[in-house]
């Protein structure tokens, strides 16, 4: 058992060297990126279309992050390259990453959008500040969820399974860094 977890810490930290970098470091790199975050608010929107009238129209900004990879042996951890959006325009890159430890065992790959209500909530996560406990969860993106769905701390969080929809997804532990586009 000692060994499995010893294991999983050594991969976990290489998983975080390699993925480091908040933004692309080419600009086919960041144009890809950026296609790839089109698209997955072109999904969201598919899968619930009253999310454009509730978060995408009225939130200050909203990062898109188009594939989180999650996998755990005991110890778990999530990393995913993301885009943030200002007035439906792109201002900078981010990135989330995510460690647990605990029963566990498998992976996934989701997409995630986090909307953010007011410039508070938006400062926050620009510096580095925003964070989420382990308490704290995600809606999973399906039709008119967002109707329902609102802001808690001034941030409300979607999800959608890569393949199928996710039903519920807990964020707790996540953490993110952000680098402005220019």
């Amino acid at each position: 058992m000692k060994r499995i977890l010893t294991l999983s810490l050594m991969t976990l930290m290489t998983f975080a060297l390699i993925a480091c970098e908040t933004a692309p470091t080419t600009q086919s790199g960041k144009s890809e990126l950026e296609a790839k975050a089109s698209a997955t608010v072109s999904r969201f929107q598919a899968t619930d279309p009253s999310m454009s009238k509730h978060f995408f129209s009225t939130a200050k900004a909203y990062a898109v992050f188009p594939s989180v990879g999650k996998g755990a042996v005991g110890v778990g951890g999530a990393y995913g390259k993301g885009v943030l959006y200002q007035g439906g325009v792109v201002v900078g890159f981010c990135d989330l990453s995510q460690a647990s430890i605990g029963f566990q065992l498998g992976g996934q790959a989701y997409s995630e959008i986090i909307f953010f209500e007011d410039e508070l909530a938006l400062q926050n996560f620009k510096s580095g500040s925003l964070e989420f406990a382990a308490q704290a969860s995600a809606v999973a993106a399906a039709s008119d969820a967002s109707a329902n769905a609102d802001y808690d701390h001034g941030v409300a969080v979607f999800t959608l399974a890569g393949k199928g929809l996710m039903y519920e997804a807990s964020i707790g532990g996540q953490k993110f860094s952000y680098q402005p586009k220019y």
